[in-house]
């Protein structure tokens, strides 16, 4: 008789499911310092731009000796990278920025809107286009900048695991934030 009641005892005890949680994700602080690298291991002459690169940001060039200006800007700490991509403009900036337009849409899918933000620094001849892609999309926001004769630079933000813009919402603003300060910073070396 004990030990039935002892089970029914035991067995009252009604357990609760616990909702999905995530990570706590707590960007690091910010500084800045100017990017300005020579490609190929820093033996040939400067890339034809610069901007204000994140101390959190390590600069990896692309090994295409095709693509010499092709770099990749890795966040270790958030294992987040901005692709980043330069193209002299030789009477195709049409061609070139409807390549980016290409891109960017190509998510619309996955997309609950896409803001732009035009940016216009005519004193520095850096004319460009933000793109905030809100919702699951593989990558959270995509820039394009030229001087609209000789250059054109296109950079594209991707975290490193499945989209899910709720669960990685600091690190997408940490991004944003860092890539506004490379359109804000960004100048064209001549």
């Amino acid at each position: 008789m004990d030990v039935v009641l002892l089970l029914c005892i035991s067995c009252t005890k009604v357990s609760t499911p616990k909702p999905y949680g995530y990570f706590r994700i707590t960007p690091p602080d910010t500084a800045y310092t100017d990017f300005q690298l020579s490609p190929f291991n820093f033996h040939l002459s400067t890339y034809p731009y610069t901007f204000a690169l994140s101390r959190n940001a390590v600069v990896q060039p692309r090994t295409d000796q095709n693509e010499p200006y092709w770099i990749n800007l890795y966040y270790p700490s958030l294992d987040a990278t901005i692709h980043c991509s330069y193209k002299p403009v030789r009477g195709n900036l049409r061609a070139l920025t409807e390549d980016a337009l290409e891109l960017v849409y190509r998510n619309a899918s996955h997309a609950s809107a896409i803001p732009e933000r035009d940016y216009a620094r005519p004193d520095d001849r850096v004319y460009g286009v933000l793109f905030d892609l809100e919702g699951n999309t593989a990558s959270s926001c995509q820039f394009f900048l030229t001087d609209s004769t000789h250059h054109f630079f296109r950079a594209s933000v991707y975290c490193n695991c499945p989209p899910n813009a709720d669960s990685l919402a600091p690190v997408y603003q940490y991004l944003r934030t860092d890539v506004i300060k490379m359109i804000e910073t960004f100048e064209w070396n001549e």
